[in-house]
């Protein structure tokens, strides 16, 4: 009896040293929610998983495929399979919503990527949010133009109209740049965020008659179409093309001087930023609810240092540079890798 005695002490002693990481040791699984197959999610499924391999903690991800009712069955699966978190990207504003939702009536902690507020706003109970400044986005885009290009009005190529990121960009770029009253908004076009569709829409766009001198694409495949095609039809001199992103597409287009202004969004760093919060919320039994992650806008010029990841912060991942940000933004996060 002294020696069992003994032997449950020592655990409970080991225990108490390795602290939370005793938890990570192959006992935590998250589940990932994906919107789709494109680059962006993809980057930032990386990213979170890169994080999660740090904390010993095992991703299940499964993919919605841009289908609501799929996005659903998503959520569901996960919590009927009572994995330790859920990390929920979605497309429409309903999927972060719902999957708060049956997460807290699950015991489950949910961190929502991109909802822009949604979930806050909703008033469900959620551990946290991690998004990009989109409102402060669109504060610099115009502030940008006000600046460089007084006097010159504006177009926006969007992704979706139903995307919150994009309504909250859009909304914050016309009101800046209606204070500033230096460019004017003359219309918003939906690109779908499909390359040829974009091109089209730059082209009609032109051809409509409209004065405009500078168009601002929400992502860079998109700005990259738009400017070969208006290089096609023999008026890309005519106008200045900003776009958001800071992908190895975008930082080419800065290079080479075909894009005037973008903003770097890391969805790899924003990833990994996500599986911190999860696993904060998983393992502290301390930590603060409905946190709000916003990761910093960093604008990218032809005078930025491309090569410098902390300056252009790289999509595909790249640990140290990951690890150096979140140190710089999310100090309390940084403890559970540094």
């Amino acid at each position: 009896m002294k020696r069992l005695i003994a032997i449950v002490l020592t655990l409970a002693m080991v225990f108490a040293m390795t602290g939370v990481s005793a938890l990570a040791e192959g006992k935590l699984t998250f589940g990932y929610i994906t919107p789709g197959p494109d680059t962006w999610y993809l980057r930032d499924v990386e990213g979170f998983q890169a994080a999660a391999e740090l904390l010993g903690v095992e991703v299940v991800v499964i993919n919605s495929n841009y289908d609501v009712s799929q996005e659903l069955a998503n959520i569901e699966n996960l919590v009927n399979q009572q994995v330790d978190g859920i990390s929920v990207f979605s497309f429409n504003e309903s999927g972060a919503i719902t999957a708060a939702i049956k997460g807290d009536e699950a015991g489950i902690p949910v961190v929502a990527t991109d909802s822009v507020g949604t979930v806050f706003n909703a008033g469900c109970p959620v551990a946290g949010a991690v998004d990009f400044d989109w409102a402060g986005m669109g504060v610099d885009y115009a502030t940008w133009m006000a600046e460089n290009h007084p006097g010159k009005d504006f177009v926006i190529i969007t992704g979706n109209f139903e995307s919150v990121p994009c309504q909250t960009v859009n909304k914050a770029m016309e009101e800046t740049a209606a204070k500033l009253g230096q460019n004017k908004l003359i219309k918003i076009e939906e690109g779908e965020y499909t390359p040829a569709v974009a091109a089209n829409k730059a082209e009609d766009l032109v051809n409509s008659g409209l004065e405009f001198g500078i168009l601002f694409v929400m992502n860079e495949d998109m700005a990259a179409a738009v400017r070969q095609r208006l290089e096609d039809m023999g008026v890309a001199d005519k106008y200045i093309i900003i776009a958001q992103n800071g992908s190895p597409v975008g930082v080419e287009m800065i290079k080479n001087g075909s894009l005037s202004f973008t903003i770097s969004s890391s969805p790899g760093w924003e990833g990994f930023i996500a599986a911190l919060a999860l696993y904060d919320a998983a393992v502290n039994k301390e930590a603060a609810t409905n946190v709000q992650y916003n990761l910093p806008n960093i604008a990218i010029t032809p005078e930025t240092d491309t090569t410098n990841p902390v300056e252009v912060v790289p999509w595909e991942v790249n640990l140290e540079a990951y690890k150096t940000l979140t140190a710089e933004h999310f100090p309390a996060l940084y403890e559970y890798i540094k």
